[in-house]
This record gives structure tokens, sequence and C-alpha cells, in this order.
């Protein structure tokens, strides 16, 4: 099926932010193409650091997110590797037709940083939750799309980021995420990372959910001798299709687990995928539903929609 891949020790956790922050400034050092501009967001960003060390190659723009990505685009154009940085929930909403028309639609290879992901900012409230970027920007040709679930991908995820020739959105959540794995264990957009394998189950997840899948499987084999195949699918577009196909041909359920909306993002997207192809497998979607978002910490709304290691456990039993 694949590498599987070993749970580090959780003292070894960090933010992706700070993970993103660090790897940005050791590119930064010996690259001066590397430019930053964000949107008032440089300390929720964990790019002070950056600043202070590279105060020319970063600019700040102020609370104008659609002058963010417009001045990035610019940027960009004339050969600047540009990461633009900003909570991802008004970066992707108020900025969608500056990330369609100047970004994606102009081939302008703008990196563009979506923090405080999903619902990271909870207590703050719907309009604080990006619930919807996943599903908006599949919809825009020519750009990737990229959730990092743990510091090994975010480090891996932005220098390769740096060294594309095209779009890239990738997000990011708040809390520390432990390694799932303690090797070199290649990263590449675009392919799925097996972190567990078994042939009763397949739960496929994305950004910070794959941890408490991982748990949540972890958890099945421990107390009903039920082995699932895990997988960590950090890009959702272009989809691993290769991988979802051979998962799927084990024939066994297939569960998906995303910090997004139901409607659009991963999950629906390797339903399409499975159905366009022939497959039949028996399959559900765990997200955020069509309903009025409840306010909390990201911990009690995961919990609220059955994010979490038991509420992932409970619905794969009920799949079997």
């Amino acid at each position: 099926m694949g590498e599987q891949i070993a749970i580090a020790p959780n003292s070894t956790a960090q933010a992706n932010l700070d993970v993103f922050s660090a790897t940005l400034q050791d590119l930064a050092a010996t690259d001066r193409q590397i430019l930053v501009v964000t949107s008032d967001s440089r300390g929720s960003g964990k790019l002070v650091p950056f600043g202070q060390k590279y105060p020319k190659q970063i600019v700040e723009i102020g609370i104008a997110e659609q002058n963010l990505v417009g001045v990035a685009a610019g940027l960009a154009s004339t050969g600047k590797k540009v990461f633009a940085v900003s909570p991802a929930c008004f970066l992707t909403a108020r900025s969608f037709e500056q990330i369609k028309t100047d970004v994606a639609y102009s081939n302008n290879p703008v990196k563009l940083i979506g923090i405080s992901a999903g619902v990271s900012y909870g207590a703050l409230g719907s309009t604080h939750h990006s619930l919807h970027d996943f599903a908006a920007l599949r919809a825009v040709h020519n750009l990737t799309i990229v959730a990092p679930a743990d510091n090994f991908e975010t480090a891996a995820a932005i220098r390769q980021a740096a060294d594309m020739d095209s779009p890239v959105y990738i997000r990011f959540g708040k809390k520390p995420m432990p390694l799932l794995t303690t090797d070199d264990v290649p990263f590449a957009f675009g392919k799925g990372r097996v972190v567990n394998e078994g042939n009763d189950l397949v739960l496929i997840a994305t950004g910070e959910t794959v941890y408490p899948a991982l748990l949540a499987a972890r958890r099945l084999e421990s107390w009903q001798g039920i082995r699932a195949t895990v997988i960590c699918m950090h890009t959702i577009k272009p989809l691993d299709y290769e991988l979802v196909a051979k998962v799927a041909a084990i024939g066994c359920p297939i569960l998906t687990v995303e910090e997004h909306s139901v409607y659009g993002g991963l999950g629906e997207a390797c339903a399409s995928f499975l159905m366009q192809n022939g497959f039949r497998n028996r399959f559900a979607i765990m997200g955020i539903p069509d309903e009025y978002t409840v306010t909390g910490s990201q911990n009690e709304i995961f919990n609220h929609y059955g994010l979490s290691e038991e509420g992932i456990a409970e619905k794969a039993l009920t799949m079997l």
C-alpha cells in the first residue's frame, strides 16, 4: 500500500505556523527574491522574527486583503517569490476575485498562505471560520491547494512552493501538531501519504484532522481489532486519484474527514472521482454540516461535530 509512518513524541510538536515562519527565514537567508506581503498579519502569521531579520523583504499592506493579493501578484510578475499571508477566512473570500484573476488566471506564482484556517479562530464565531476555502478555490483553474498535517509537511510544502512557477494556496491552523513521521518520508504536492495500513476501512483526512483520524484508527484496532488504512491527503487539488483508486479497490468503506464544510471539499472531491470511475464503496463525509456553526474553541467545535478521535471511531463503526 505504501510506507507506514510512525508518530513522533508529542513533545516535538509545534504549531505549523511556527515552522512556516522558520522555514521562510531559512529560505530568505540565501534568496533575496523571497518576499512576504501581509495584511496586518505579521504577529498572527508568526512573521515578527522574519521582519526583524529581513526588513527589506516584507511588505505591510494593512487590513486590505484585495490590495494584498493584487500587490503580491504584481511583485510575482517581476520574478519575486511572493508569500501573501492573511487569515484564511478573509484571504479566500474578500480577495476571491483577485486570486482568480490576478493570480490564477494570470499565472502569477503567488504563494497564498491562509492562516488560522478552518475553525482555529473558533471563539470569534462564524465570521472568522474558513470552511469555504477548499470549495471556492477548487473551482479556480491553475491553483494548487494544500493543507499540511504536521511540521514535516509544513516545511516541505513551503520549500516546494518557493520553487514553483505556478500559484499555490496553503492553509494552516494554530495548534501544535504532533509529527506523523520521525523519518524523511518523501513529500510531494499531489501525492497523498499512507500513515497507517489496514483492509477493513479507509480514512482519508487532511490538515489538522489527520491526527485525530490516526488516533481513531488506533482506537478501532485496539478495541475492536479493526484495521484501517489512514491517508494524509495534504493536497486537495490536484487530488491523488491514483491512491484513492488503489485503496478503493480493496472494497471496504471509505470515510473522509476535513475541517471544512461537507460541501465542496476533500470529501466531495473523492466522492466525485469514485462515482465517475465505477467504484461502489460505502462512503461518508465528516466535516462541518450545513447549519449555524457553534462557537467555541477548535477542540470544542471538533468534539461537537465528531471530528475527534472518539467521533471518527464511532462513525467508522456505524459504517462497518
